[in-house]
C-alpha cells in the first residue's frame, strides 16, 4: 500500500460525533417542532456568516483527522517487506507540505528574507562580521530582496486574488444553478433575488463570506509556498502551520467534551427532577461535591497520573501521535467530567417543573412506565436547553484548553494548540527585539473561532428558546 492508515482515537471519536450530527439532520428533516427552531437560525444573517466561518474550522479539522503513515524508501534492489515511517501524518500536512517541511533555522519575521537576529560570519579577508543571514526558504527565489520584494509579493497577491475570483464565481454560479433548479426559476432573475438580498435565506451573506474566506486561503497557498507569511518560531517552524494544526486541537477539545459531558448531565440531571426524594438528593451531593473541588487542580493531578503511566508502559505507545492524542483524549475527559454539574442542574430545574405539567400527570395515570415518560415526554421538552448550553459552551471549551496548556497542564507540548503556541510567547515576548508573531497568530485563529462560536450560540439560543420563539 502506498501508506498505511492510522485510526487514533480522537479521529474515532470525531467522526462517530459526526456521524450522530448526520443522523440528527436526517431525524430533524421530518420533525416539524425541529425544523422550524432550525428554519429560524437558516434566515438569520449573522447566523449563516458565523456558520460558513464554523464550517470552514470543521473541514480543516476534518482533512487533519485522516493519518496514515508513510512506507519508508527501500535502498536495496532486493524485495522485502514494506516498512513504514513512525512519523504519523494527516491529509492536512500533506496538503500544506511546503509549510511544513520549510524550516529555517530559528526567528523569522512575517513575510523576512532574512533571520531576526544576528549571526557572526567569516570574511572572506579573515576578519568576522555579524550580519543577519539569508533564509533558506522565505524570499530565496529573489536575487536582490531589499529591490525586489515588494514587487513579487504585489505580482503573487494579484494573481492570487484573480484566482480566487474565479474559484468562487464558479461557486457562486453553482449555488445560483441549484437555487434555479429548485425555485423553477431563470437564472437572471435568481441572481437579481441574490444580488439584492430578496432570497428566503440569506444567499448573499452566505457568498460574501465565502468570496473572502477563498480570497484569503488563495492568499494563504500562493505566498505561504514563497514566504513565511506569518514568520517562523525558535526552531524556524512556520508559525502558519503551526495556527492551521492548531484548529483541529480546539475543535477536539470543544467537541469531544461534550459527548463526555452529555450523558452524566442529562441522565443525572432528568432523573433527580423526576424521581426527586433519594435520588435528587444523591445527585444534588455529587455535583455539589464535584463543584466544590477546583477544576484545575483535578485536571492537574489527572494529567499527572497519565504522565506517570505513560513513563510506565512506554511498550503501549509506539508513536509520538498515540502518546500525545491519548493525552489529548484524557483531557476531554476530565474537561467532560468536571464541566457537567452546571446543564445538569439547568435540567433537573426543568424537570421539577415538566413533571407536574398535566400531560405528565395523565401519563402517569394511565399506569405508563417512567423511563417511557422520560423518553417519550420530559426528553424532547429539555433538548432545546441541552443544545443551547452545548453551542454556548463550545467557545469556553476553547478557551480552556489555551488556559490550561499556558499553565503547562494541557495538552502534549508535541501537540499543535494554540495554548502551546501561547505558552511558548510567554518567553519571546520578552525578548529584545521582542517577537510578536506566534502570539498574535494564535490570538487571531482563536479569535476568530470563539467569535463565530459565539454569534452562532446567540443565533441558536433565540431560535429555540420557547420564551423567544415567534408566534
Amino acid at each position: 500500500m502506498p501508506f498505511k492508515p492510522v485510526m487514533l482515537w480522537t479521529d474515532a471519536l470525531i467522526f462517530v460525533l459526526l456521524a450522530v450530527v448526520l443522523i440528527f439532520i436526517y431525524r430533524a428533516r421530518s420533525r416539524e417542532h425541529l425544523r422550524a427552531p432550525w428554519r429560524e437560525v437558516a434566515r438569520s444573517r449573522t447566523g449563516m456568516v458565523t456558520l460558513v466561518i464554523l464550517l470552514t474550522y470543521v473541514f480543516i479539522g476534518l482533512l487533519d483527522s485522516l493519518h496514515f503513515r508513510l512506507p519508508l524508501s527501500n535502498t536495496s534492489n532486493q524485495p522485502v517487506e514494506v516498512q513504514y515511517s513512525i512519523e504519523v501524518l494527516s491529509l492536512l500536512d500533506i496538503i500544506v507540505t511546503p509549510l511544513r517541511t520549510q524550516d529555517e533555522k530559528t526567528y523569522s519575521a512575517p513575510f523576512a528574507t532574512q533571520l531576526y537576529v544576528k549571526e557572526t560570519i567569516e570574511r572572506p579577508d579573515g576578519g568576522q562580521e555579524r550580519v543577519y543571514p539569508r533564509l533558506k526558504y522565505g524570499g530565496a527565489h529573489l536575487k536582490n530582496p531589499q529591490q525586489e520584494q515588494t514587487g513579487d509579493i504585489i505580482a503573487i497577491s494579484v494573481k492570487a486574488i484573480l484566482e480566487g475570483l474565479l474559484a468562487w464565481l464558479i461557486l457562486a454560479g453553482a449555488i445560483i444553478a441549484s437555487l434555479v433548479r429548485c425555485k423553477n426559476s431563470s437564472f437572471k432573475a435568481m441572481f437579481n433575488k441574490v444580488r439584492h438580498g430578496a432570497t428566503e435565506l440569506p444567499w448573499r451573506a452566505i457568498l460574501v463570506t465565502a468570496g473572502i474566506i477563498v480570497l484569503f486561503i488563495a492568499l494563504a497557498a500562493e505566498l505561504s509556498v514563497k514566504y513565511h507569511v506569518l514568520g517562523t518560531d525558535k526552531v524556524g517552524q512556520d508559525v502558519f502551520y503551526q495556527a492551521i494544526k492548531s484548529i483541529r486541537t480546539g475543535l477536539v477539545i470543544g467537541t469531544l467534551t461534550t459527548l463526555v459531558m452529555l450523558p452524566f448531565a442529562v441522565l443525572l440531571g432528568i432523573m433527580a427532577g423526576y424521581f426527586r426524594g433519594w435520588v435528587d438528593d444523591v445527585v444534588q451531593y455529587l455535583y455539589t461535591t464535584l463543584s466544590s473541588i477546583p477544576g484545575v487542580l483535578l485536571i492537574a493531578a489527572a494529567i499527572l497520573m497519565l504522565q506517570v503511566y505513560i513513563a510506565n508502559h512506554p511498550e503501549q505507545f509506539d508513536t509520538v501521535a498515540l502518546r500525545a492524542d491519548v493525552r489529548l483524549l484524557f483531557l476531554c475527559i476530565i474537561l467532560g467530567i468536571t464541566s457537567w454539574t452546571g446543564l445538569c442542574r439547568l435540567l433537573r430545574g426543568e424537570t421539577l417543573k415538566l413533571r407536574e405539567m398535566d400531560y405528565i400527570q395523565a401519563a402517569t395515570a394511565f399506569g405508563v412506565g417512567h423511563f417511557k415518560i422520560i423518553a417519550r415526554h420530559i426528553l424532547p421538552n429539555v433538548m432545546h436547553i441541552v443544545l443551547i448550553t452545548i453551542v454556548l459552551d463550545f467557545s469556553g471549551l476553547v478557551l480552556a484548553e489555551a488556559v490550561l496548556s499556558y499553565v503547562g497542564v494541557g495538552v502534549d507540548p508535541s501537540t499543535l494548540s494554540w495554548g502551546n503556541m501561547i505558552n511558548s510567547a510567554r518567553m519571546e515576548m520578552a525578548r529584545d527585539p521582542m517577537v510578536w508573531w506566534p502570539l498574535l497568530a494564535a490570538f487571531v485563529f482563536m479569535f476568530a473561532l470563539v467569535l463565530s462560536a459565539n454569534l452562532f450560540s446567540d443565533t441558536v439560543r433565540d431560535a429555540f428558546d420557547p420564551r423567544l420563539r415567534k408566534l
